[in-house]
């Protein structure tokens, strides 16, 4: 109910009917909880212009922790001033109160209006106001009222003890929780970032190329924070606040941590224009905030001029960045070694910034390495067996008529409709399935891998899948790879 329905005689559960022989003029809308769930969202986003913690409450409210908030708008009062004063100038009729607990604050925004309670007039507050200000559900208003307790004052005039015994705990836990007895917490619905900063603007802009000069100058004072905590940024949030209420938040990942501004204004340029066909300035700009949602350790190491491959490193994670905060997440895939015996499971693709470069393990010291003691002959290490640069995405079935004999290579195959005659070949590698690790693979055939050269010395790497066997099938031959 707004005052002007309140005026009109009109209240909450009026059935449709009365309301129309009241005032037969009245304009009927159907109700749409989803779009007004969608309008309480958008004004929660625009609420974190005064704090990152902004929670829901209900179907028509928000709870705003302003801890240590205020004082950059100049006080409680004029806090409260400036948000009443921006949701009317948006057309929205907004009652809200300060307070040093979460249910003092509800009860004094529902019951006051604006309102400002001082610490520890908690109580004087609450005790005028009906039994609905402590947040009781309507079956323990009634059986309070049905004894003749009214307001909140005689409900905490009472004795503690009978009280819990016939109205159940719930009753005292929101009393204490509204006195500041008991300390309640407010979830938020955006987790608040470890570092952000923000710039507020006389007037406001509407161009790209302003964004991006305000993203570099964040980032500029950003950077100082970050290397007091010697971390870097690996997830950075730009928020940016219009005018007419609605917030874009726009974000971008890093493969490594970053500092530095002017690579972060590119990474965000490229976000820019890849939402440029939704990117809506409206009337422009007012505020404009860049966090730090995600942070890690920041190495510094001192540069070699002689080493080029830490540096072809860092520029292509600086290319990657960009190609991903373009395209998405997605679009830019990394290979990375797992550990697996089978050729198609030994590489998975991951996105850029989540795949780490693979190193080799650092060599512990041999003890016989040491001068003062006698040298052992290190074991010779065992060539790998070698396999193809080029994978097929899947094995493809080709067709053996001969082998020099039941476990041998093959003397020819046809693969595409084209005939191969094999000219030289090297194995067999077996390959068994890993069945600790699958147990339905533990039933799949064994493979015994051959790397063959053509009479034209085209190489191949092909297998035999299963073994002969009597009573069984006949095993089956496939290609693998090509190698170069």
């Amino acid at each position: 109910m707004d005052e002007k329905a309140e005026a009109l005689g009109l209240r909450r559960g009026m059935g449709l009917a009365d309301a129309r022989a009241m005032h037969p003029g009245l304009d009927i809308v159907e109700a749409d909880p989803a779009a007004d769930r969608r309008l309480l969202e958008g004004l929660a986003d625009w609420c974190d212009r005064y704090t990152p913690l902004v929670a829901l409450d209900g179907e028509d409210a928000l709870f705003l922790d302003v801890t240590g908030c205020t004082a950059l708008f100049g006080g409680e009062r004029a806090m409260l001033d400036n948000m009443l004063a921006r949701f009317f100038h948006q057309g929205f009729e907004v009652r809200a109160a300060i307070a040093s607990t979460a249910g003092a604050a509800w009860a004094a925004a529902r019951f006051r209006g604006r309102h400002l309670v001082a610490p520890g007039g908690e109580e004087a507050l609450l005790s005028p106001l009906p039994l609905a200000a402590l947040r009781i559900g309507a079956q323990t208003r009634g059986r309070l009222e049905s004894v003749g307790l009214r307001t909140a004052g005689a409900v905490m005039a009472m004795p503690r003890a009978p009280l819990a015994r016939r109205f159940g705990a719930g009753l005292l836990l929101r009393l204490d929780q509204a006195l500041g007895r008991l300390d309640e917490a407010v979830s938020p619905r955006l987790p608040a970032p470890p570092l952000s900063v923000e710039r507020q603007l006389a007037e406001p802009v509407t161009l790209t190329e302003d964004v991006e000069a305000l993203t570099q100058m964040l980032a500029s004072t950003l950077r100082l924070d970050l290397e007091r905590r010697g971390e870097g940024a690996r997830a950075l949030a730009l928020a940016l606040f219009r005018v007419d209420g609605a917030v874009s938040r726009i974000a971008v990942g890093t493969s490594r941590p970053l500092r530095d501004p002017a690579l972060i204004r590119r990474l965000f340029h490229e976000k820019l224009a890849a939402v440029a066909e939704d990117f809506d300035a409206g009337y422009g700009f007012d505020l404009v905030r860049l966090s730090v949602l995600a942070a890690a350790p920041f190495a510094l190491a001192q540069a070699d001029l002689a080493d080029t491959a830490a540096q072809e490193e860092e520029d292509l994670a600086i290319f990657a960045d960009r190609v991903r905060a373009r395209l998405g997440e997605g679009a830019l895939l990394r290979p990375v070694a797992v550990e697996s015996h089978l050729p198609e499971r030994a590489v998975a693709l991951l996105p850029f910034a989540r795949a780490v470069p693979q190193e080799a393990p650092l060599r512990k010291p041999h003890p016989a390495d040491r001068r003062d003691r006698i040298r052992v002959p290190r074991p010779v290490p065992v060539p790998q067996p070698e396999r193809p640069v080029r994978l097929f995405r899947a094995p493809e079935p080709i067709e053996v008529p001969a082998t020099e004999m039941p476990e041998g290579p093959p003397l020819r195959f046809r693969w595409r409709r084209a005939l191969h005659r094999v000219a030289r070949a090297e194995g067999p590698e077996r390959i068994a399935p890993e069945w600790w690790l699958d147990a339905e693979g533990a039933q799949a055939p064994t493979r015994d891998y051959y790397r063959v050269e053509d009479v034209e010395g085209r190489r191949y790497w092909l297998y035999r899948q299963g073994l002969h066997e009597a009573g069984k099938p006949s095993p089956r031959w496939f290609l693998h790879g090509i190698f170069p």
